[in-house]
């Protein structure tokens, strides 16, 4: 395996695990409850880490595909669609636990002139057609170079909706998603540790996944390299995902 990829995996997963109970811990038995939702809020300490973990992914999604056209390498491409493929899994996250907050709340599961949900979900709505793009593109170059024009356009618009939000204040969303200077002590000691572990699981996920990407491509690799002139490598069928093509490796051994 590649130590790019695997390198500091296990030190990460248990740093996530651990960073996550204690969350969960502070939730459940230091958070105190909030005197109008009362347990109700603490979904709070998921939704809105879920939200800004995955806002802030689609715009390292968007780093990653600047530093692909810049230099054509395909890892960052790899790295670009991770990014945005588990934000979308986490918008997902958000988008649930958002539901159940506004059932809670509002007695509904949707509000459509509540402007944080709405954007939230057009920035996710845009972001869904991602791999679509990629899959309608046959050839890996061409593929890459629009996904990473589309990341990158999709990506400068994230900060902008954020702020359009901001500037628009019709309906009042349950406002401790405000900053965290307006919560008690142990709310935003609770919130910013639950926030720290849906970073960290975020991280993990992704690095999960591109340790095992690169893995399947040096197993593709060194296939090729067994078979030689002898069989041909079947043509790979159309992908959303990137290309990733891994440097033979050795028959007789290498490091894993």
């Amino acid at each position: 395996m590649h130590p790019m990829y695997g390198k500091g995996l296990r030190v990460l997963s248990i740093a996530t695990v651990a960073t996550m109970s204690v969350g969960l811990a502070l939730v459940f038995f230091y958070a105190p409850l909030e005197e109008e939702q009362g347990f109700l809020q603490k979904i709070f300490y998921v939704h809105v880490p879920l939200a800004i973990v995955s806002l802030a992914g689609f715009i390292v999604g968007g780093l990653f595909a600047i530093a692909h056209l810049r230099t054509r390498d395909q890892r960052w491409d790899m790295r670009s669609y991770v990014a945005i493929h588990m934000s979308l899994i986490f918008g997902v996250g958000t988008l649930i636990t958002g539901s159940i907050w506004a059932k809670g709340s509002w007695g509904h599961w949707w509000v459509w002139d509540e402007p944080t949900l709405v954007s939230y979900l057009i920035v996710f709505l845009l972001y869904v057609t991602y791999q679509p793009l990629r899959f309608a593109i046959e050839d890996p170059e061409r593929q890459a170079r629009y996904a990473s024009v589309f990341a990158i356009t999709a990506g400068a618009f994230v900060p902008l909706n954020f702020i359009a939000v901001r500037l628009s204040t019709a309906y009042v969303h349950p406002r401790v998603l405000g900053s965290t200077s307006n919560l008690p002590g142990p709310m935003a000691l609770t919130f910013l540790v639950c926030l720290a572990a849906i970073a960290l699981l975020y991280t993990t996920l992704c690095k999960y996944e591109l340790t095992a990407k690169h893995a399947r491509a040096q197993v593709r690799a060194l296939r090729r390299q067994l078979s030689g002139e002898r069989e041909r490598a079947p043509e790979r069928t159309r992908t959303a995902a990137p290309r990733l093509t891994a440097p033979h490796p050795s028959v007789g051994g290498g490091h894993s």
